[in-house]
């Protein structure tokens, strides 16, 4: 089979999207498909081309035995709704220019949490006359109203009306939690065609690993309990929640003896740094985002991960994707999100829940972790263990399941429709 990924995020890029393509990719590749990926040059988070690239009309380059064709676009920062959405059209229309050239294709994927990618995938799979499948990383536009980031509610509502349309048109949808399946349940989309594959981790990288000494000097962290972000630094994730745990940490007497290490970049980024500065807080690291090779390098000098959203019923509904690497590194998570991941927390036993936007009960989890030795190993050990059930290359191959399904009923309509 010939799959055609559409995706504006891919690798080197290091954020959940493109790690969660790839890494789907390359276990498709590995079992005898053709996995063609078009994305655009790699610039986010900051909006710059990354070093070796160009934002060119067309390129192409083979990785890991996917082919990658990289098409222009407009590129932008993180942040200005406006300045998005040209980046998010311009992606659309090149990507499905692009792909009327791919020949010989079996059936089409676009992703979100965007879904200015699946409007191509439709439009793509309607010109070729292939099925199509949503994968379902957000929901998107009802996130842009939980972050207020647009107040033109008749805008917000003609998007919504898209984004129906579009799940009714796939031929299948692949949702990252079960809260997104229920929603467009709720919603009246056909629950016999939405499967979930949720996030998961490559337990071949991120497994368990002693701190990073030469890492570890170079921060001056060594003797310190490191509670760290390691993520995107957006309008979402309401990290100045963090900002406050480092000011009440900065006021006790042993507050001395904790560092926040916060390693990504994004809208909020500016914002945060400046504030921790502007406050004196000598407790908090500001670290810029770092190479994919280099990721558990830094995910080695956590005590701590600390995960966290904004507190909102929408991000009920989410499961951050670092949760589970968290869980192969052995790291105790310390989780601010409300849930169907904080549930995951609890089932698992890998660490400690406490409610969004809440600094005093996020601080009062930092000194409960640190205090009992006994707590943070108990978690360490659990963590690995959970990790095999999200194991990527298990999630690739049932995600491949539901590709062969979509790619069956399409051919032959009265065959009866897969389990979700």
């Amino acid at each position: 089979m010939h799959i055609l990924f559409l995706t504006d995020n891919f690798p080197p890029e290091v954020n959940a999207p493109a790690r969660r393509t790839f890494e789907h990719c390359r276990e498709w590749a590995k079992a005898g498909h053709k996995v063609t990926v078009i994305t655009c040059a790699p610039n986010f988070p900051k909006g710059e081309v990354f070093d070796g690239y160009r934002n060119r009309l067309w390129s192409r380059e083979e990785v890991d035995g996917i082919q990658v064709i990289r098409v222009w676009s407009y590129i932008t920062r993180n942040e200005g709704f406006a300045k998005r959405i040209l980046d998010y059209l311009s992606y659309m229309v090149t990507a499905s220019i692009a792909a009327l050239f791919v020949r010989r294709v079996d059936l089409i994927i676009g992703t979100s949490p965007q879904f200015f990618t699946a409007c191509a995938a439709w439009f793509v799979s309607t010109v070729k006359r292939r099925p199509w499948v949503f994968e379902l990383r957000d929901i998107w536009p009802e996130s842009i109203r939980a972050v207020g980031a647009v107040r033109q509610s008749r805008l917000l509502d003609w998007l919504e009306k898209l984004e129906l349309f579009l799940y009714r048109r796939a031929s299948a949808i692949v949702a990252v939690t079960h809260a997104f399946k229920q929603n467009l349940i709720s919603r009246g989309i056909d629950g016999s065609k939405i499967s979930v594959v949720t996030n998961g981790v490559d337990v071949s990288r991120f497994s368990p690993m002693e701190k990073d000494p030469e890492l570890e000097a170079s921060l001056d962290l060594k003797g310190k309990f490191v509670a760290g972000y390691i993520g995107t630094h957006g309008l979402a994730h309401g990290l100045d929640t963090l900002i406050d745990a480092a000011k009440i940490l900065s006021r006790r007497d042993d507050g001395d003896a904790f560092r926040i290490l916060m390693i990504g970049d994004g809208a909020n980024r500016a914002g945060l740094e400046a504030r921790a500065a502007s406050e004196g807080l000598n407790n908090i690291l500001f670290v810029d985002s770092v190479p994919k090779d280099e990721v558990v390098r830094y995910w080695s000098l956590l005590d701590s991960s600390i995960i966290h959203l904004r507190k909102s019923d929408l991000f009920k509904t989410v499961i951050p994707s670092k949760l589970f690497e968290c869980m192969g590194m052995g790291i105790p998570v310390l989780h601010g999100v409300e849930g169907e991941s904080a549930d995951i927390v609890t089932r698992t036993d890998i660490g400690l829940t406490f409610e969004p936007e809440n600094a005093e009960a996020l601080v009062e989890n930092l000194l409960a972790l640190k205090g009992h030795a006994t707590l943070r190993e108990r978690f360490r050990n659990n963590g690995p263990t959970a990790a095999r059930q999200f194991d990527r290359s298990a999630l690739a191959r049932r995600m491949l399941e539901v590709l062969e399904g979509a790619a069956a009923k399409w051919a032959h309509p009265a065959l009866p429709r897969g389990r979700c």
